[in-house]
């Protein structure tokens, strides 16, 4: 359902069949056939002793395309030249595709069609009308049959479809993560850092310590807009109440090395 081959600087998901000393490949889950190669010098901004403390067979990984061989039926991708908010935002959308499709294959049975016949008769009409076929099955849920009836789609497919999205989609959710380093110098300095924490730590915030100065942030919103602006406030509450107190604090999107 996808182009043949991805192209350069696209973020890519894939899953990692073989680690090798030197590098890892992993096959890609949008272009079937193709795998990716990550060198051992892209898996970190850091020095890899060991690559198998950054990849590992079977894992879910999100990367971002170098160069394209389709001779070798392969790309060249890098683990490194990712932000972390990016590969969330990459491996969410990913998995969005993947609950889509099988939305549609659900709403194909119910109609005694499979799941080629789906995507030709509304599957790409979805797509082209509302931009994904995610959004499509949203909007059937939300609205109704009408909102598909109004772009051609056969009665009994609107029906199928809408049923399917009434019954599987619920409000839709994100989670991004931050990180805060936090250090005091005072006497009391860990309860300090610690009444920081728990004063932005709520049913939509949550955090975990990396390790001393650093703490994880993670939000989770209806939609990444309303999630920045939560952890954007929260690090800034956390830093505030340290820098208070005399110590010192800083936000970053990512995890140093």
């Amino acid at each position: 359902m996808n182009k043949e081959w991805p192209e350069e600087g696209d973020l890519i998901v894939g899953t990692v069949h073989k680690v090798l000393n030197y590098g890892a490949f992993a096959k890609l889950e949008e272009y079937e056939g193709k795998e990716a190669f990550i060198h051992i010098s892209e898996v970190s901004s850091g020095w890899v002793k060991n690559i198998r403390d950054y990849v590992r067979e079977n894992q879910k990984i999100v990367a971002r395309v170098l160069r394209v061989n389709p001779k070798k039926g392969h790309v060249d991708a890098s683990l490194k030249r990712i932000r972390e908010d990016q590969r969330t935002r990459r491996m969410q959308q990913w998995k969005i595709e993947q609950k889509a499709e099988k939305l549609l294959e659900i709403s194909a049975k119910s109609l005694n069609k499979s799941l080629d016949e789906a995507y030709d008769e509304v599957g790409y009409l979805i797509m082209d009308e509302f931009g994904d076929l995610y959004e499509g099955f949203e909007l059937a849920s939300d609205e109704g049959e009408d909102v598909l009836l109004n772009i051609d789609i056969e009665p009994e497919w609107a029906k199928a479809i809408t049923e399917v999205a009434k019954k599987n989609i619920s409000t839709p959710e994100v989670q991004i993560t931050g990180y805060v380093d936090l250090t005091s110098y005072k006497p009391n300095g860990v309860e300090i850092i610690k009444e920081a924490l728990l004063a932005i730590e709520a049913d939509n915030v949550e955090v975990q310590c990396v390790g001393a100065p650093k703490y994880r942030v993670m939000v989770t919103a209806e939609d990444y807009p309303t999630a920045e602006k939560i952890l954007s406030e929260s690090a800034d509450k956390c830093v505030a109440i340290v820098e208070d107190n005399d110590g010192q604090g800083s936000f970053h999107r990512e995890l140093d090395e």
